[in-house]
């Protein structure tokens, strides 16, 4: 193997998904504590002890206690390279999930045992599904009372429409809950709930049928167990690790990641069967990772990471050769040369500069202002990175100025913020007027609350009524003039100068295209 495949097949990258509180930022730091990545796990729901998670880093996340933004984190663990991206489980912030699914290999599914599959988990599953994303599901929370095992097996097959295998299964569960015998590596893991599960709590069993399962677990457990796995072994499918790539056939593991239990299982079989990272579409062609050149696309844009320098992070996928620093790369929409002194690797908040990075590694590049999501940047070649994109916002607010002494920095807080594809800008043709569209109402509270700490700037919401933005193209100069003129009122442009129509309701839209069938309406913007 050359060195370039030699790190291709070390790498591993993954997304967490779930719907928010089933546990997944804490599944995060249980995977991080295994790799050494961090020493003390945060208590996120106690107020007792002031940490918060590892991977929640801006200010709102750690008061409301959810994940608003897609934090990336690497470690090593045994000698494979883990990159993971925690993404928000909110569905106000969807988008940012949406597009973090563009940048990785594989997913993790986190269900919540008492609550089974959730709407917005149905969402998610569905988007990886047509990607033909490889999907592992954990199902958390097996030390309180939940859902029969079988029952949650036959639930996500029915609403996510996966076929699972599950390679582990509970003994018990709630304040029954004594363990999950690992069907993957044939053995017992019991259950102490002081949270340090260490090797002696693992014991070697490749028989059940075994008399000494009885003095570990108890008869009635025993007989139990003993019934369910024989039932497994005739309904389930054998795990097939081709079937899992193609997305066709998801293992299932049962843990609890806030004890520490489970979580060694699923990494030891994930990294087993993960795939290396993946060759990835463009519009030209097909992008191999061993391909000898560089390239990589931005998919997402995080300002003030570190609220002391106000630096603005692009975050890059690298999908073919190696990245190296100092290097000057082809930033491709701007057609200009670009070289990055301090490209920085992640571990939640902090950064550490590399010297170079392998397909699957996420990038940080500090960013001037350059960069926009979606954007490729290469050896040299043009290529355009496909799938991308952003989405038709459905909750509108006028925004105002609440402070004149600080319009600077109301421009700019929210021209930064925009470029992160929190929410999108419409100015107005009339009157010049700026409305935000987002996907969830909770990003409005964000916005404002950045704009506050991050940029010193306040702004006021007022109400406005609008049914659905969508950008508008026309072939015919003549027509699109005419239509601008003619819905003046209705018109606006987002951010880089796109002619956007707000429509006030679905009546005022099919009336639009009615009329003007030259022109053509798009909601979801890739231009």
């Amino acid at each position: 193997m050359s060195p370039l495949q030699t790190e291709i097949s070390k790498r591993r990258t993954f997304g967490i998904i779930s719907h928010p509180d089933a546990g997944k930022t804490t599944l995060t730091e249980k995977l991080l504590l295994f790799g050494g990545a961090i020493q003390v796990a945060g208590a996120v729901k106690s107020n007792k002890i002031k940490r918060s998670a590892t991977s929640d880093f801006m200010e709102i996340e750690r008061q409301r206690g959810i994940s608003v933004a897609t934090s990336v984190m690497a470690f090593n663990y045994r000698d494979k390279k883990i990159n993971i991206l925690d993404t928000p489980g909110h569905q106000d912030f969807a988008e940012d999930t949406f597009r973090t699914l563009t940048a990785v290999d594989s997913v993790i599914v986190v269900i919540d045992v008492a609550k089974g599959v959730e709407p917005q988990t149905e969402k998610l599953v569905k988007v990886c599904r047509m990607r033909k994303t490889p999907i592992i599901v954990f199902i958390n929370k097996l030390d309180r009372e939940g859902l029969d095992g079988f029952d949650l097996l036959d639930e996500i097959e029915q609403k996510l429409g996966l076929t699972v295998t599950p390679m582990s299964w509970p003994i018990g569960m709630g304040q029954r809950f004594q363990g999950v015998y690992n069907r993957y590596e044939q053995k017992l893991c019991l259950f102490s709930a002081h949270g340090k599960q260490t090797e002696e709590d693992t014991l070697e069993f490749t028989d059940l049928s075994n008399p000494e399962l009885e003095e570990y677990i108890g008869d009635a457990a025993a007989k139990e167990l003993r019934e369910e796995t024989h039932l497994i072994e005739e309904v389930y499918p054998q795990l097939d690790r081709e079937a899992y790539l193609e997305g066709n056939l998801s293992p299932v593991f049962f843990g609890s990641a806030i004890n520490n239990f489970g979580v060694k299982e699923l990494l030891d079989c994930f990294i087993e069967i993960a795939p290396t990272p993946l060759p990835r579409i463009t519009e030209e062609r097909q992008i191999r990772p061993d391909e000898d050149q560089f390239s990589g696309f931005v998919f997402k844009i995080h300002a003030n990471m570190d609220p002391k320098h106000r630096d603005r992070i692009a975050f890059l996928r690298i999908c073919s050769g190696k990245f190296e620093r100092n290097t000057n790369y082809l930033h491709v929409r701007q057609n200009r040369k670009l070289k990055f002194a301090n490209p920085t690797a992640f571990m939640a908040a902090r950064k550490s500069v590399v010297d170079e990075a392998f397909p699957g590694d996420i990038v940080g590049l500090y960013d001037s202002g350059n960069f926009k999501i979606g954007d490729s940047v290469t050896a040299g070649e043009v290529l355009h990175f496909k799938g991308i994109p952003s989405f038709s916002p459905e909750q509108f607010r006028f925004v105002n100025n609440a402070d004149p002494l600080k319009a600077k920095q109301l421009a700019k807080g929210l021209t930064q913020l925009m470029d992160e594809g929190v929410a999108q800008l419409f100015t107005k043709d009339l009157n010049g007027r700026k409305i935000i569209g987002t996907v969830g109402a909770l990003q409005f509270e964000v916005i404002q609350y950045r704009l506050k700490h991050e940029y010193g700037a306040s702004c006021t919401y007022e109400p406005v009524n609008l049914h659905k933005a969508c950008w508008v193209s026309c072939n015919d100069s003549e027509k699109f003039k005419e239509f601008r003129k003619r819905r003046q009122r209705d018109m606006a442009v987002d951010k880089d100068g796109q002619p956007v129509f707000l429509a006030e309701s679905a009546w005022t839209l099919k009336m639009a295209q009615e009329n003007f069938p030259e022109v053509s309406f798009h909601f979801q913007s890739e231009f």
